[in-house]
């Protein structure tokens, strides 16, 4: 008796969805002659960009300090090196849950004196049951295809041999924009003579999800060759 005849298909799914995060990377730096007075104001400024993430409440979810550097700038004199200042940075990677509150987020925090901001990266989370709605289309996609194919050919499906997972993707986002900090002080009063700036207004990115499965089947013999 021959074996049952094969549909070997491809199924895929991509889903339009809104983010569910943003994250963004803040940088505060601080440059003195003197040693201690770099450090000084290193700590100050991450501890006023800290005070106003803290002030957004639920709306940051997260922050976290992911980078530290402190380090002499040198100069030459004839053969020998002299220290000209020193420069520390700290970077925070931030995640933002509430979308509301951003514009307003990142002008005050690009605002700082010596504050560099990066972003913003609109994502998902790993656990999105979006990922989850994208295979199970995949998979319901590769059905239907081998049901197409057998019909086509006089036949049905009668069995499934396989069902392989062979890729689930989200898009890569353009690079981000970079936010340069003006030279003045990152918190403020308003109705004062340097007024807090306006919101930047920021539109969330789409996100795109992939899902591919591959299937096999058996159907029956085929009534149309």
């Amino acid at each position: 008796m021959s074996a049952a005849p094969l549909v070997s298909v491809r199924g895929e799914a991509n889903l339009e969805v809104p983010p569910e995060i943003v994250q963004l990377a803040i940088t505060v730096t601080a440059r003195d002659p003197g040693r201690e007075r770099a450090l000084e104001l290193l700590a100050q400024r991450n501890e006023e960009c800290r005070r106003l993430l803290e002030g957004y409440g639920e709306g940051v979810e997260r922050v976290e300090t992911s980078g530290l550097a402190v380090y002499p700038e040198l100069r030459w004199l004839g053969r020998r090196e002299q220290v000209r200042a020193y420069r520390g940075t700290v970077r925070l990677d931030v995640t933002v849950v509430d979308f509301a509150i951003l514009g307003d987020l990142v002008a005050r925090a690009a605002d700082g004196d010596l504050t560099t901001l990066n972003g913003p990266w609109w994502r998902l989370r790993p656990s999105s049951p979006v990922h989850r709605r994208a295979r199970q289309e995949a998979a319901r996609d590769a059905v239907a295809r081998a049901r197409e194919y057998a019909d086509a050919v006089g036949g049905h499906l009668t069995g499934l041999v396989e069902l392989a997972d062979v890729g689930l993707t989200t898009d890569v986002h353009p690079p981000p924009q970079v936010f340069a900090a003006a030279p003045v002080g990152l918190a403020r009063a308003r109705g004062g003579e340097a007024p807090e700036p306006p919101p930047i207004e920021l539109e969330p990115q789409v996100q795109v999800v992939h899902a591919r499965v591959e299937a096999r089947f058996t159907m029956s013999e085929p009534e149309a060759l």
